[in-house]
């Protein structure tokens, strides 16, 4: 495995330590996030769990007031969100909360596909003891999130499930563009976990490439995947094409 789990500051963990007691006083854990990281994490997750709807104008001295930030970290939030698909700019109307389309939905299933498929088959290949198990902890959290009806949580364990697959399979530059894709990705994985039945088939498929994984056969894992997937995407068109129905019939 490729140390898909260790960061810079397990790396230079060591060092503190023989230096005493007194490291452990001295160092920091996890910098402070900023006002800016803070806003973007909320706007994110209002976004993702529809609390702002797709359309919606994006009106800067309101988010100000809301968030209790400047103008300034209210745009530099808004820029970045565009940048991950979840805000579009119109002329006319500003910033506005970004409509998925079922084009652009099922071409994003389609990257999803061809990256996740390889990935799954490159960490049946790679994955050590230690990433199996992570695999496995992520599923199990999961299950337990389906079961609580935590979509926030589902989210969360299913980013993290994802990631220990791709950079256990040694696919760091694939899941730098998942990354990139990551905001329209959770909005369609919102979209489709709260949809009847997926909580019982969507972790039943991770089970199945996590199984597959664990059995060290790529084959299999990447068959799983795409399975996975195919159905999300199915599932993801239909609500869809409900919206768009409703739209046009407002």
């Amino acid at each position: 495995m490729t140390g898909y789990n260790r960061s810079m500051t397990d790396q230079t963990q060591p060092a503190l330590e023989d230096r005493g007691d007194d490291a452990d006083v001295l160092r920091i854990d996890r910098p402070p996030r900023t006002l800016r990281e803070l806003a973007l994490e909320r706007m994110r997750a209002a976004i993702i769990d529809l609390r702002f709807k797709p359309g919606e104008r994006l009106v800067e001295r309101t988010l100000c007031e809301r968030l209790d930030v400047s103008r300034s970290v209210v745009r530099e939030v808004l820029r970045h969100l565009e940048t991950e698909g979840l805000v579009d700019t119109k002329s006319k109307q500003g910033p506005i909360v970004a409509i998925l389309d079922r084009a652009s939905a099922a071409e994003i299933y389609e990257i999803r596909t061809l990256l996740e498929a390889a990935a799954v088959a490159a960490c049946a290949e790679r994955a050590d003891a230690a990433a199996v198990a992570a695999l496995g902890e992520a599923l199990d959290n999961i299950e337990a999130a389906f079961a609580k009806g935590d979509p926030r949580a589902t989210l969360h364990a299913s980013t993290r499930f994802y990631e220990v697959i791709f950079l256990s399979g040694g696919k760091h530059v694939a899941w730098e563009v998942v990354q990139r894709l990551n905001g329209r990705i959770s909005r369609l994985r919102a979209m489709t976990t709260a949809s009847t039945g997926r909580a019982v088939t969507g972790p039943a498929r991770l089970r199945a490439i996590y199984e597959a994984i664990r059995a060290r056969d790529p084959a299999r894992a990447a068959a799983a995947c795409r399975e996975h997937l195919a159905e999300a995407a199915a599932i993801a068109d239909r609500l869809l094409a409900e919206l768009e129905a409703a739209a046009a019939g407002a």
